[in-house]
């Protein structure tokens, strides 16, 4: 399920809670930062189920209408559209969905006026009202509309992304990671997935993910003062007091990146790291991080503290 920049960036966020606790132990930043990965499935299986929620706010709106004590034709006679939608009647009928949630206990249960108030904010859209308009139903319409809608508009939602923070604190920063990987989960469905097509798994097949995690964060905070002392000597005009903590530990993590994964290019690694300043530091970060762990790179690789093995991958 979680890509590597997604698992640089719930490791960013547990070296800086890390820097911004009184109490510094180690070890249960680390416990704390596998149970946020896990958690992350847990909000992946809240907004599948979302879809599927919606979809019976709809229905039941259908009917509260046609028991009107004076109900209008359109009333007794509703366009059925939307909740005759295919993919969302796929993910209804999904037995992973079914078993995760019930596993896990997760459903939506006494969120009624919440789902009723986004199902309305949908239902006012111009994507809503153009996929209701009256033509031939397909597949690929019925799933471009949902994705459209849970992309555009349910997650940007401010009672829903309230709703998230309520629930796990390790759900604030976490939304748009898992909002992203619910759409790749929706794009894999067509036409002709039935009951078992299957989710995206939290990790994939083989350890090598948890094991980059583990690694990556126990030798970032093993070398943290060394890299910090190698940050302030490249830092040209920048005292250490007013360099940016995220900064800081952003530059830690790509020399540990580096030092650590003799397979990753270090290419890759400044690019990263480079990509993830834009969204959690300051406008001007990309500038000095990729300016200091350039000269970094080069100093190491000359020392032989940095060596790549792999094809393509030696300097």
């Amino acid at each position: 399920m979680l890509n590597r920049r997604h698992l640089r960036i719930k490791i960013l966020q547990a070296l800086y809670a890390f820097e911004q606790s009184i109490e510094k132990n180690t070890s249960k930043f680390e416990k704390d930062l596998f149970f946020s990965i896990e958690k992350m499935y847990e909000m992946y299986i809240f907004l599948l189920l979302l879809m599927v929620e919606i979809r019976e706010v709809a229905e039941q709106r259908l009917e509260e209408n046609k028991k009107k004590r004076l109900p209008t034709a359109e009333d007794l006679n509703p366009n059925t559209r939307f909740v005759n939608n295919q993919l969302l009647k796929q993910l209804a009928e999904n037995k992973a969905l079914k078993a995760l949630s019930e596993k896990q206990r997760i459903n939506w249960g006494g969120q009624g006026e919440m789902l009723r108030r986004l199902y309305k904010s949908i239902h006012e859209t111009d994507e809503f009202h153009k996929y209701m308009e009256p033509k031939k139903s397909n597949y690929e319409a019925d799933k471009e509309v949902v994705i459209r809608l849970f992309k555009r508009h349910l997650i940007n939602d401010e009672h829903l992304q309230d709703f998230f923070e309520e629930k796990s604190i390790f759900w604030v920063d976490d939304l748009d990671l898992v909002a992203s990987m619910t759409i790749k989960t929706l794009k894999s469905f067509d036409e002709d997935s039935d009951d078992h097509h299957p989710l995206l798994p939290l990790w994939k097949e083989s350890d090598d993910e948890r094991e980059f995690v583990k690694v990556l964060f126990r030798k970032a905070m093993a070398h943290r003062e060394e890299h910090m002392e190698l940050i302030k000597s490249h830092a040209d005009n920048w005292e250490a007091d007013r360099i940016a903590l995220m900064d800081t530990i952003l530059m830690n993590m790509a020399l540990t990146e580096a030092r650590e994964f003799n397979q990753i290019p270090t290419k890759v690694t400044l690019n990263e790291y480079i990509e993830i300043s834009k969204y959690y530091s300051t406008p001007k970060s990309k500038t000095f991080i990729n300016g200091v762990l350039d000269n970094l790179f080069a100093q190491l690789s000359e020392k032989g503290e940095i060596k790549k093995v792999g094809r393509g991958l030696i300097n």
